[in-house]
């Protein structure tokens, strides 16, 4: 009974941690003394620049607008599609409106 106590007394205590078990007598590495640099900044480079993000989403309404007024022009209205982008088309809709015609 006494050489299992002996044998618990010589072995070193480990403690399990996060990282994989360590040794309690193992000494930590000295933490590096705080230094008065200032810290370092990433800075982040946009791939796309932003004035470059606005011309894109304004083309794209532009586009989605134009597709949506030959789709609904045609399928809907049955006319031609390309008929749906003229200026006489719009200027007789709005002649329509405004009771010219």
């Amino acid at each position: 009974m006494t050489n299992e106590f002996e044998r618990q007394a010589v072995q070193p205590t480990i403690k399990k941690t996060r990282r994989g078990f360590r040794r309690k007598q193992e000494q930590q590495p000295p933490t590096p003394e705080p230094t008065n640099d200032p810290p370092v900044r990433w800075v982040q480079l946009r791939l796309i620049p932003i004035w470059l993000r606005v011309i894109l989403v304004v083309a794209l309404f532009i586009a989605a607008g134009a597709i949506g007024i030959t789709v609904g022009y045609s399928v809907l209205g049955g006319g031609d599609s390309a008929d749906a982008l003229k200026w006489s088309t719009w200027q007789h809709l709005l002649d329509i409106m405004s009771g010219k015609q």
